[in-house]
């Protein structure tokens, strides 16, 4: 298998060439981005000038490349359209149409928000912020081609996220963390990411539907986030719980409860705990 990641040098990238490299999964692992360490240079908002010849030879694309940040979508919505929206879609057009399966990374920020809802991948797509808003664009636009699956993630948590780095960091420091609550998602981890990756690219035809939440059975709050934190690590983060106000929550739910009808029917991840998740991820990034 030849395959290629668009948006080489992303958060979730980063741990899938870890795993590529290391089991040498691939012939060919073709490295794209909008930076130095890529093997080919692309520059989404200009998605045409591309060399697009490239991809005659690969099987399989997994596109990770975004601008993720909901506040960053909503404060600069036409620039991350141009990039979220119309080049991902042109770029995903031009790899189908040269034989390419798109594995797509969206985002459990599709559903929208609706108070008490429980999302599968059967619910009603009805993104309200910026950043859901995009995600559903591309999703919209490709859902009934075969060639095309989505996995829409909950927040993935790391040794290596925003958040639990900010924690890791505050911890060195002798600092007090400062916590935002509410905040509830069902939060998987990297390797969940990686695992479900690998599994389409050895299992494409055997999914039917198009689109696939990863999603841990728990919601789980920032403040417990911490509180596994203490707990795998001996008690060494200090923290406060503060109200980010409602300005936080104008692009991004309090809570987004999501579930899947099919991950456990393929079994395709293993059902664990967030404290199981948690404690492995942690360890096998040395901490």
């Amino acid at each position: 298998m030849n395959l290629a990641i668009v948006g080489s040098s992303s958060y979730i990238a980063g741990f899938l060439l870890k795993r590529f490299e290391s089991e040498d999964f691939a012939e060919r692992i073709l490295k794209i981005d909008q930076n130095d360490s890529a093997d080919i240079y692309i520059d989404l908002q200009k998605p045409e000038i591309f060399d697009y010849s490239i991809l005659d030879k690969i099987d399989f694309v997994i596109f990770t490349a975004a601008i993720s940040g909901p506040d960053k979508c909503a404060a600069d919505f036409d620039f991350c359209w141009s990039i979220n929206v119309a080049g991902t879609s042109y770029f995903i057009r031009e790899a189908i149409a040269r034989g390419c399966k798109v594995l797509f990374f969206s985002s459990d920020a599709v559903f929208g928000d609706i108070p008490g809802m429980i999302y599968d991948e059967e619910s009603e797509t009805r993104a309200t912020t910026p950043y859901g808003r995009m995600k559903k664009a591309v999703e919209d636009e490709f859902k009934t081609n075969p060639d095309f699956k989505a996995i829409r993630l909950s927040y993935v948590a790391s040794a290596k996220d925003r958040f639990i780095s900010y924690c890791l960091s505050c911890m060195r420091r002798g600092e007090t963390a400062d916590i935002f609550h509410p905040f509830y998602r069902n939060v998987i981890v990297a390797s969940d990411v990686v695992n479900v990756v690998v599994w389409f690219a050895q299992h494409w035809s055997e999914y039917k539907p198009f689109a696939l939440n990863i999603t841990g059975k728990e919601l789980v709050s920032r403040v417990r986030m911490a509180d596994e934190l203490n707990r795998h690590l001996g008690n060494c983060l200090d923290y406060t719980i503060s109200s980010p106000g409602e300005e936080f929550y104008n692009n991004r739910p309090k809570i987004t409860q999501m579930k899947s009808l099919y991950m456990e029917q393929h079994r395709i991840l293993e059902d664990n705990t967030f404290t199981e998740k948690i404690k492995k991820e942690l360890t096998e990034n040395g901490l």
